[in-house]
């Protein structure tokens, strides 16, 4: 029988120290350590079956490049065409919180529980892309464009735009904070559903005798909801949070075409000048 065997939200623990920190979830470790391994699996297994010889792609190949292609060109979209060095980052997400959410279709017990339905994995993958982000627009806007990018809309005099500085910085602090949750309550909801599911199957079908006699028409109804929470749902996240990743660092270069300008109206303004 497929049933929730804990409350969800509930995680056994181990402590490394006495600190508050060095406390960890069991059972996220063991089932994000799972999801890792088989994300590099199917990626080295891959990457052995893709063909360099001209020959025709098989299959996988097509999919895996069908795949890259579309993602390469979201970033040319949203951020820039120079700026391939974030599809190894947007990729790897979208593999492993997929492959993280499809495990949930089999039926889990404690240690193993969906990685993703723990908030602090989710943070820990949302706190990671802000940190590049907020690296890559340093790099390319330089100190006094990251900081004149908190005083957007840039169409405004100064002074405006001084009143958005702290708008600004919540929308940023907001970032991690919404790209955590999002992911993160979709799939503890799909937990939620079938402990709730369990507690009505407990509640009114109390008898063995109807258990058993309701027990196919059971599992079909709950193959059918995994089917609909977990591929449709868990795919449907995975291609949020990577495509968020991939807005976001579209969202560090603002500016950069006014810092352009005011580059290029400065270095005209002193040919001017020394012409005349």
């Amino acid at each position: 029988m497929i049933l929730a065997d804990a409350v969800p939200g509930t995680h056994p623990t181990f402590q490394i120290c006495g600190s508050t920190l060095c406390k960890f979830n069991t059972d996220t470790i063991i089932s994000s350590a799972i999801a890792i391994a088989l994300t590099m699996i199917i990626v080295l297994g891959v990457a052995r079956m893709v063909r360099t010889d001209g020959g025709p792609p098989g299959k996988v190949q097509m999919v895996l490049e069908l795949f890259l292609s579309y993602t390469r060109g979201l970033i040319k979209d949203y951020v820039a065409p120079d700026a391939d060095f974030i599809l190894p980052l947007a990729a790897t997400i979208f593999l492993f919180i997929l492959i993280a959410n499809w495990i949930d279709f089999f039926p889990l017990t404690q240690p193993l529980i969906p990685a993703n339905a723990d908030v602090n994995l989710t943070f820990a993958m949302s706190i990671t892309v802000i940190a590049v982000v907020q690296w890559y627009s340093v790099r390319v806007l330089g100190w006094r464009g990251y900081f004149r990018r908190y005083t957007k809309p840039f169409e405004l005099g100064i002074v405006a735009r001084t009143v958005y500085v702290p708008l600004n910085v919540i929308e940023e602090i907001a970032k991690p904070i919404s790209l955590a949750l999002r992911l993160f309550g979709n799939i503890f909801g799909g937990l939620v559903m079938v402990y709730l599911l369990t507690l009505a199957w407990n509640a009114f079908v109390g008898s063995s005798v109807i258990q058993d006699a309701l027990s196919p028409a059971w599992i079909v109804f709950l193959v059918i909801w995994k089917l609909f929470d977990v591929f449709l749902i868990g795919t449907i996240q995975a291609f949020i949070f990577m495509l968020l990743t991939i807005i976001y660092f579209g969202m560090a270069r603002e500016g950069l075409e006014e810092e352009h300008h005011a580059s290029a109206a400065h270095a005209t303004t002193e040919l001017r000048s020394e012409a005349t």
